[in-house]
């Protein structure tokens, strides 16, 4: 009789994750929090350190494998989903985190970013979101504002720019996140939402650069404007905000009305918050007015939407295993031969 053992893992701390390379980001960027936050939750994952992998594309968050103390690669400017796709499919038990930038995922590698998204390989994208291009020293990003003044838009910028939590509801994504690099403890808890998620988690970051855009989240980082302009997304409770928590939203058909609360409205009458409702995140995710208007929306954090679907990779290995269950190993030159061929004589 056989005794099944449950594997004993080593038990880590945050230092384990900190890998000996000196970490080369501006003093100050948020680029530091999100590291930190990230190598807190390592521990809590209950997977083995040699089974984690960091892949990153190009800009200053695509430093992000040197300073993990894992598995890592620094790949190519915006392919970074379709090297970590590669990887999962071939290697389906690895944790798998790709670190990518608005300008790197949003920009060049646009593309691979909807198909991983589609595809639901089963690893977590996180895109640090800073509205700028940081490494290459401050032109605008597809996330920079209309009106960004910036070294390749002296004017103004004139292009209407990403939503990223839009763009991923719009290619099918199965979990769609948002938190800050200045509310650690929330970042923290996004991030193990993230992990335990099967499929693709898709977590946006609004990251600081201190540098070329200093201030970009400022309305919904700062503690004087935070509660005003921000509303944190909780499963099953009521869309409430503001100071003295006295604000809320509720739906007037499909349109988000702000009320307030004690003049005629209770939290009964709110808008309760469904992770599972494709319709009303699709509403939430454009809740993206400019914060200096007056009557802006408060911008959501936490998650849109979550998804229970199949993964690409179970999928694509089964269907390898049933090919080689129903014609053994295969034959290199059937595969050849097969199909539109024809012999000459």
């Amino acid at each position: 009789m056989t005794i099944a053992t449950k594997e004993i893992l080593p038990e880590f701390t945050s230092k384990d994750f900190v890998s000996d390379q000196e970490v080369r980001w501006s003093p100050g960027c948020g680029d530091y929090s999100i590291l930190k936050q990230v190598q807190t939750i390592m521990p809590e994952l209950g997977v083995p350190k040699e089974d984690i992998v960091f892949i990153s594309g190009i800009g200053c968050s695509s430093r992000f494998p040197y300073y993990m103390n894992t598995y890592g690669m620094h790949s190519i400017h915006g392919r970074a989903p379709a090297i970590a796709s590669g990887l999962k499919a071939a290697r389906p038990e690895l944790s798998i985190w790709v670190i990518t930038g608005d300008g790197d995922s949003l920009s060049i590698g646009g593309n691979h970013l909807i198909h991983l998204l589609r595809r639901n390989f089963d690893l977590n994208l996180l895109l640090f979101n800073n509205e700028i291009y940081g490494l290459t020293k401050g032109q605008y990003s597809p996330t920079s504002p209309r009106g960004s003044i910036s070294k390749s838009s002296p004017l103004g910028s004139v292009d209407q720019p990403f939503n990223p939590a839009a763009l991923a509801l719009g290619a099918e994504g199965t979990f769609i996140a948002r938190t800050m690099d200045r509310d650690p403890k929330h970042a923290r808890e996004i991030l193990l939402r993230a992990h335990g998620h099967k499929g693709t988690s898709f977590v946006e970051i609004y990251q600081n650069c201190n540098v070329f855009n200093d201030g970009a989240f400022s309305t919904f980082t700062e503690k004087s404007t935070k509660a005003d302009h921000t509303i944190f997304l909780e499963n099953g409770k009521p869309l409430i905000f503001g100071q003295e928590r006295n604000k809320g939203i509720k739906l007037e058909g499909f349109k988000p009305v702000v009320v307030e609360l004690n003049e005629g409205y209770s939290s009964d009458d709110l808008w309760v918050h469904d992770e599972k409702d494709h319709i009303k995140a699709a509403i939430l995710a454009q809740l993206f007015d400019d914060p200096r208007h007056e009557d802006a929306y408060p911008r959501p954090f936490g998650v849109f939407y979550s998804e229970d679907r199949f993964t690409y990779e179970d999928v694509f290995n089964h269907q390898i295993q049933n090919a080689i269950n129903h014609k053994g190993e295969g034959d290199l030159q059937d595969l050849i031969n097969g199909g539109s061929t024809w012999e000459i004589k």
